[in-house]
């Protein structure tokens, strides 16, 4: 703890801050562990749901710069490349190797060649 002026009312406003500040990092946190425990169990349903609730309470945390608005971007990100992660394993186990777009190119070769009016 500071023992001269300055310095003393600058750890007291930083203190303030870290406890303004604690409630929405803590949210955050413990919406984005749910999510992580919806993709463990493999539900897909629960995990959009859980996924949802953490990007509002990253989205909430950022607006009241509890975390960097870049840094919530980050989290956001990689949330939602695990949830597609598994998706994709899903409908790879289930026999759908590829997407529609990529098993048909002929018809997406057509539809780009189709005059513009």
């Amino acid at each position: 703890m500071p023992l001269r002026g300055t310095a003393l009312k600058r750890w007291k406003i930083a203190e303030r801050n870290r406890m303004r500040k604690k409630p929405y990092r803590t949210r955050m946190k413990t919406m984005t562990k749910k999510f992580l425990a919806a993709l463990e169990e493999g539900d897909v349903e629960k995990a959009r749901e859980a996924l949802r609730q953490a990007v509002k309470a990253i989205d909430k945390a950022a607006s009241k710069r509890a975390i960097h608005k870049r840094q919530a971007d980050r989290r956001k990100s990689r949330l939602a490349m695990k949830l597609n992660a598994l998706v994709a394993r899903l409908r790879e186990e289930a026999g759908e190797a590829q997407p529609a777009e990529a098993q048909a190119p002929e018809q997406a070769e057509e539809q780009t060649q189709a005059p513009a009016q």
